[in-house]
């Protein structure tokens, strides 16, 4: 795919062919006017001149005939030749790329840690993996359609081709390393049987499945996924609630990202803010003067949320704030606190 090795071949392949169709147009006039043969006769021995198969010749050789039989056969074991060995070659060296590939990619996925892996990239993984990546959080997508691979292989996207159902799968993909899991794959059978494996494997992992089905939930759920999120009822109330509250909607939409660098609403771990030996209070961060940023959620050790929390919170070890304000704002605060560096 895009290989200049390959492209190169593929060019030989083309000269080759071509090679081979003018020495038989050559070889047909030259029976046909040469030793004066009909036209399907002309065809017939010329094909069975440039195979080399030996069968009885049709009519009596003069000398013209002879002469131009033998150049035709000398020519034909240099150009057959040469199309055999170009298109074997071709074969093999689109054989090895590919192994090459697959390696060079195996071995990027097992320098990555706390990396997220998404099985199935359909919409909704096609989705996962954009946030994601507008966010600069690394990623390996499992897929098991050779089309889709193909196009991930275009897009230089860290991949592994293969059944998200098998455990074997999962570890090429770095599950033992990894901080998240999102399965994201059309079936909640196939999602269960994921969630089940992956929680085998790493009982610290972080999974986020899909479900088409609301009486899927809860199996998902019991087999240890911490998420599961349900489109449809999501897409049905995003649109009901477009009717009867569009302006704050409309609002909310707006605080996603909407491309590279341009985030209105982050998540921050408290040990990037300040040194936590001492504890201190959203008041004493003052993140509203140094950075213009708003604190309008807060997310305890134990993982209880506080909507617009109060100024004299305080902000212990393993606890969350939840930041709004402008791009520009965002990217100050990252920019104050090297929170993009530290990940």
């Amino acid at each position: 795919m895009g290989n200049p090795l390959l492209r190169l071949y593929r060019s030989k392949i083309y000269t080759a062919i071509m090679m081979l169709v003018l020495l038989m147009v050559m070889g047909v006039l030259g029976y046909r006017f040469i030793s004066s043969y009909p036209w399907i006769d002309a065809v017939y021995f010329t094909v069975i001149t440039i195979t080399t198969v030996g069968f009885e010749v049709p009519y009596p050789l003069d000398t013209e005939s002879k002469i131009f039989t033998i150049c035709l056969i000398l020519a034909s074991v240099v150009i057959v030749g040469y199309a055999i060995s170009i298109i074997t070659e071709y074969i093999l060296s689109r054989n090895n790329f590919e192994d090459i590939k697959q390696r060079k990619m195996q071995k990027e996925i097992e320098a990555m840690s706390n990396h997220i892996i998404i099985c199935g990239f359909g919409r909704n993984g096609k989705q996962a993996a954009k946030k994601l990546q507008d966010y600069g959080k690394p990623y390996v997508i499992i897929e098991r359609d050779k089309d889709i691979i193909e196009r991930l292989q275009e897009d230089g996207l860290a991949y592994v081709f293969g059944d998200a159902n098998e455990d074997e799968t999962l570890i090429q993909a770095g599950i033992e390393r990894a901080s998240t899991l999102i399965t994201a794959l059309p079936s909640d059978a196939d999602n269960l049987f994921v969630v089940l494996s992956a929680r085998q494997i790493n009982n610290e992992l972080c999974i986020i499945s899909r479900a088409s089905q609301e009486t899927s939930y809860n199996k998902l759920k019991l087999a240890g996924a911490n998420n599961v999120i349900l489109p449809d009822k999501i897409g049905g109330d995003h649109m009901a609630s477009l009717v009867v509250i569009p302006d704050l909607v409309e609002f909310i939409d707006n605080l996603g990202i909407v491309g590279e660098r341009n985030i209105n609403i982050e998540e921050i771990k408290v040990e990037l803010l300040y040194d936590i030996t001492h504890i201190k209070t959203i008041r004493d961060l003052d993140l509203r003067k140094k950075t213009g940023c708003t604190v309008i959620g807060f997310k305890d050790e134990n993982g209880e949320y506080i909507v617009n929390p109060e100024a004299d919170t305080r902000l212990v070890s393993g606890s969350k704030i939840i930041v709004l304000g402008r791009p520009e704002q965002i990217e100050r605060l990252n920019s104050k606190y090297n929170i993009e560096q530290e990940g």
